[in-house]
């Protein structure tokens, strides 16, 4: 006898579609970058010789935890997600992907996974170092603060933060001047980029009741901290460069970055909001990643005996 074809809610469970909604729940556009920013502060260490296989760990690692703690920021924001433009139409949101609690288990499974391949397989340090990033995204921003402080991507910033730690951990056993200041640097990162994007949003954030802006009713008070914000991100580009780590090519490149940011926010000082938020969040995403594209080019480099200032 013929096996009867599979049910229509069958044949939509195993579809492609409903992969592709298993695979945004784990933000892998974010979940990459975090794992390139990783690299980055693994290459920071400048580790002699660098070893691929610590390497892969590092970003297998790295990448499952990420995985884990994006699924857990979709099912601790499901219901704020329903209420926004921006997020109504996640997987979660919008019931597409309908185990709530399968999700949970699985980012949970995902997080623990990562953390503890990353502490058995290169050191605790670097497990310490995912671990952190993790309790700071998904408890620290997204169950505390996103709904309660505009401080909440200030502190958040530190989840970004904690891969450039991880990637040092695992290069050399612990974190040099140089990894600290490039953590110091993503972490500045964060604020105007997100604030450039909540000024873009303002009406959703305020529908939903988060208060991402430092005053949500004050666009010009927050303009001018977005603009000292991308300024504090400058000064702490000086700092890296001042570790003498960079070639001086990467230290020019980088500061160039900086310049950029700043001058691209600059006229919100003035008032100049949305034009000058737009370009500020659009331009802040290839900042970043082609600074870790440079501090990864760094490492050849320095080994080929270019010097830094």
């Amino acid at each position: 006898m013929a096996a009867s074809p599979p049910s229509p809610d069958r044949r939509e469970r195993l579809g492609p579609s409903r992969w592709r909604d298993y695979l945004t729940l784990t933000k892998p556009g974010i979940s990459a970058l975090i794992v390139a920013v990783a690299v980055g502060g693994y290459s920071l260490a400048l580790p002699s010789p660098i070893d691929p296989v610590r390497l892969a760990i590092l970003a297998l690692s790295g990448a499952t935890a990420s995985f884990g703690a994006a699924m857990l920021n979709h099912y601790l924001d499901r219901d704020l997600d329903r209420t926004m433009a921006r997020t109504q139409h996640r997987p979660l949101a919008d019931g597409r992907v309908r185990s709530e609690r399968g999700v949970a288990a699985a980012g949970l499974v995902l997080s623990a996974v990562g953390v503890g391949a990353a502490t058995v397989l290169l050191n605790p340090l670097t497990g310490v170092s995912i671990l952190l990033g993790g309790v700071t995204y998904v408890l620290i921003y997204t169950a505390w603060l996103k709904r309660r402080s505009s401080w909440n991507i200030v502190i958040g910033g530190f989840a970004g933060s904690a891969p450039v730690l991880a990637g040092s951990a695992a290069a050399v056993g612990g974190w040099t001047p140089a990894a600290i200041a490039f953590a110091v640097l993503v972490f500045f990162w964060t604020p105007p980029h997100f604030w450039s994007l909540a000024v873009l949003l303002r009406d959703d954030y305020r529908r939903a009741g988060l208060p991402m802006l430092p005053r949500m009713d004050d666009l010009a008070y927050s303009g001018r901290v977005i603009v000292v914000s991308t300024l504090a991100l400058f000064a702490s580009t000086g700092a890296l460069v001042a570790t003498g780590t960079l070639a001086w090519p990467i230290a020019v490149v980088a500061l160039a970055l900086g310049a950029t940011f700043v001058g691209l926010t600059a006229p919100m000082w003035k008032g100049a909001m949305r034009r000058a938020a737009r370009r500020g969040f659009f331009y802040s995403g290839p900042y970043l990643l082609a600074l870790v594209v440079a501090v990864i080019i760094n490492w050849p480099l320095v080994g080929r005996g270019v010097g830094g200032w």
